[in-house]
């Protein structure tokens, strides 16, 4: 299919159709498309490889948990055309003197570069959150941005060679 014969409200269109058709499949859930795939395509991956717990899409609205494992383990997914996450709520702010309660084991993060290709698959244990967890004042939640430092700590699920040549290219 030629889309550039296609016109401005054919394109929309067509669009509309293809949310549709996801969200028929399952892999979208709502309209936060960029959300949806990453967990999408974090549970495939997980539920796909060996070594790696099954997962299970949490219901819709859970605060903070996407997935649960069948041992019972949370997971916050977080998915990422950029070089930080979306933000995480119910945790103190900086000058809170609160210990923060523990609301997932994991972070998963899919960090996608050009053209929703899944550039890496990051996960974090909750110690990790907490060590590379940053501010964001305008929103007045967590988030993660994705360090060389963050990236040598975590455990990289998908990321090889290419990636990091993909990555370099999407960083100028």
């Amino acid at each position: 299919m030629n889309l550039s014969n296609l016109s401005t409200d054919e394109l929309i269109d067509l669009y509309t159709r293809i949310l549709d058709a996801l969200k028929e499949r399952g892999v979208i859930r709502t309209n936060n498309f960029l959300g949806d795939l990453g967990e999408y395509i974090a549970i495939q991956h997980y539920n796909g490889a060996p070594g790696l717990p099954n997962l299970q899409a949490a219901p819709p609205g859970t605060q903070n948990v996407d997935a649960i494992s069948r041992n019972g383990e949370r997971y916050s997914i977080k998915a990422t055309s950029g070089k930080g996450t979306g933000v995480f709520y119910g945790l103190g702010d900086p000058e809170s003197k609160e210990i923060d309660r523990q609301n997932f084991e994991y972070v998963i993060i899919v960090q996608f570069f050009d053209n929703f290709k899944v550039g890496r698959i990051i996960e974090l244990n909750w110690d990790q959150f907490l060590k590379h967890k940053r501010w964001h004042s305008r929103m007045r939640a967590w988030n993660l941005g994705i360090s060389k430092r963050l990236i040598s700590e975590a455990r990289i699920l998908v990321g090889n060679e290419k990636v990091e040549h993909i990555a370099r290219k999407f960083r100028r």
